[in-house]
């Protein structure tokens, strides 16, 4: 049986520390409220071919661990939906034991157990204390529902008609019936214009058996990244990604998918909808995971629509001309080119003047960019908040992940701060210049027309 056996002298040292006639601790204290390190990742390789990232954290009993496959919607093979309710059935049955007593094995040692889809890719993880009485049940459990799952019948109906209900349910939503049509504009005959949780079409024609294949195929080794963050040791950590994906076939990695082509030309969609208000996306191709470009688009996005208040679409759009409440704009990086989008909702009344407004000041900063002050601005936001984004072992997962997963370096983290800092107003210009095209945009507007 598998079990873990977690040695801990840090309550002792922590004894120690704060014992009385002590004069090191206020300086220890100073210390480390000021001075920020971005974590060490250890990577190896497990015997079947699963990739792994492992950050020790040692402040609190517990760990996280995530198992992400390259099993997103963007593997549905033209079957939309298919990548979301394979995973979510995971959790309905697994080693011969209902949904309830799953659910149950993990709230009696206090673990979560996490599984989702996205577009790219699906995960299915664990929180636990990291005592042995508690992560041993928690991994063993873990380890069933990822390599033992039963797929029972009931269950897969159950989890179907809810996804036919979510189906009706958005094209009952002005703003999701946009964001669908705006995807398939973007992305035309590239899967990534899918909806994730299906249509009306794929799920009428999803079976169980489509389900049991698309898992034997992708939920394999080799197209698996595993993320482990907490408190443990390499040894130990060793022995819980062992115990947890040697299970597993080794299969093969998913094949490459197809790039996404870029626009040609500008589009424009209207979608007559009875709401009192328009629902408008604006945007085209935008960038990817490791683009050289990323960094100065990302910064080049932050004070033109990124930035929330202080963004200059919603100083112009929203506090000048009082079109819209929330305007914004942003990059969606995926493993190919995800999309650029800019979005706001309008009164039905305004909807023309929101849009030329919201054109000419696209055209406006892809021509000239930021001033310095807002690049200064920018860069000082972006990095001032970074300690923020990996303050806890659960972000701190988010990102590792999601290295491991788009094959970033190593250092990612370690060079963040300094890659921001290095991007400048030509850098910005000449990204943008190169990637935005405003003439050749899709616009997609949603609501009643007159």
């Amino acid at each position: 049986m598998f079990s873990i056996m977690i040695i801990n002298t840090l309550k002792q040292k922590t004894l120690s520390l704060f014992a009385p006639g002590n004069s090191s601790v206020l300086a220890l204290l100073f210390v480390s409220s000021s001075v920020i390190a971005t974590p060490q990742i250890q990577t190896w390789q497990t015997e079947n071919g699963a990739k792994v990232l492992f950050v020790p954290a040692r402040e609190i009993p517990m760990l996280d661990v995530r198992i992400v496959f390259d099993a997103g919607a963007a593997r549905d093979n033209g079957l939309s939906g298919l990548a979301v309710l394979t995973n979510s059935l995971l959790a309905e049955g697994a080693a011969g034991k209902e949904s309830q007593q799953i659910a149950e094995e993990f709230e009696s040692v206090g673990a979560e157990l996490e599984n989702s889809a996205m577009r790219d890719m699906a995960l299915v993880g664990v929180r636990s204390l990291t005592e042995s009485r508690y992560l041993t049940p928690a991994i063993k459990a873990l380890t069933e529902v990822l390599t033992q799952p039963d797929f029972p019948a009931h269950a897969f109906q159950r989890e179907l008609n809810r996804l036919k209900v979510s189906v009706k349910a958005r094209q009952q939503s002005p703003s999701a019936i946009a964001r669908e049509a705006f995807n398939k504009a973007v992305f035309g005959e590239h899967p990534y214009a899918s909806p994730v949780s299906g249509t009306e079409e794929s799920l009428e024609k999803m079976t169980l058996n489509d389900i049991r294949a698309f898992y034997k195929k992708y939920y394999v080794a080799k197209n698996a990244t595993v993320a482990i963050v907490g408190n443990v040791e390499r040894w130990q950590a060793e022995e819980i990604v062992k115990a947890i994906v040697s299970a597993l076939p080794a299969g093969e990695k998913a094949a490459a998918l197809p790039a996404v082509k870029p626009l040609t030309q500008a589009k424009k969609i209207v979608i007559d909808f009875p709401s009192a208000q328009s629902h408008i996306f604006v945007g085209q191709t935008g960038t990817k995971r490791g683009d050289k470009d990323y960094f100065s688009l990302y910064v080049a996005n932050h004070p033109f629509g990124g930035s929330g208040f202080t963004s200059r679409l919603v100083e112009v759009i929203r506090e000048e001309k009082g079109l819209a409440y929330s305007v914004y704009s942003y990059f969606s990086p995926l493993r190919e080119y995800g999309a650029f989008t800019m979005g706001m909702q309008t009164k039905t009344e305004q909807t023309q003047q929101a849009l030329s407004l919201l054109n000419q000041e696209l055209k406006k900063y892809v021509a000239n960019g930021p001033t310095d002050d807002e690049l200064e601005a920018s860069i000082s936001n972006i990095t001032g908040g970074f300690p923020l984004n990996i303050d806890s072992n659960g972000k701190l997962l988010e990102y590792i992940a999601m290295i491991g997963f788009y094959d970033l370096p190593v250092d990612y983290l370690d060079h963040f701060i300094d890659n921001v800092k290095a991007v400048d107003i030509d850098m910005i210009n000449d990204a943008l210049s190169r990637r935005l095209h405003p003439d050749k945009m899709v616009t997609v507007i949603v609501g009643k027309q007159s």
